[in-house]
């Protein structure tokens, strides 16, 4: 996404990049990002909770009017949670049961088999 919305604002399109990865998308040096700092794959707010979608929407757009300079980050003011725990437990192996993880495997196992039926419909 990076790549693509340098070359559309290179051809006179404006964008901006809502995502989680600051590290990432910063280096790719897109034109504006709006980042949130949420787990990887919420760069369009919770799930599920219509209000943080449309705020972070809404603060995506209103950086068309507010950001001046190439390459520039706006943080979302929303939070994750209230203690920022999530960070130590996001993606953390070694915090799961053997259990978890097993079921963990198995949901992801049931999404690849919707997609791969939804892709043969």
């Amino acid at each position: 996404m990076s790549l693509i919305a340098r070359h559309l604002e290179a051809n006179g399109i404006a964008t901006v990049i809502m995502g989680c990865a600051r590290d990432i998308v910063e280096h790719a040096g897109v034109p504006r990002f709006y980042w949130s700092d949420f787990p990887l794959g919420n760069s369009a707010g919770k799930p599920h909770d219509r209000d943080s979608q449309t705020q972070t929407l809404q603060g995506a757009l209103e950086m068309f009017e507010s950001a001046t300079a190439a390459r520039t980050t706006v943080a979302s003011p929303q939070q994750w949670d209230a203690d920022g725990n999530w960070k130590a437990d996001f993606m953390n192996v070694a915090a799961l049961s053997e259990a978890d993880i097993a079921r963990l495997k198995g949901e992801f196992q049931l999404q690849k088999d919707v997609a791969s039926q939804l892709k043969k419909a």
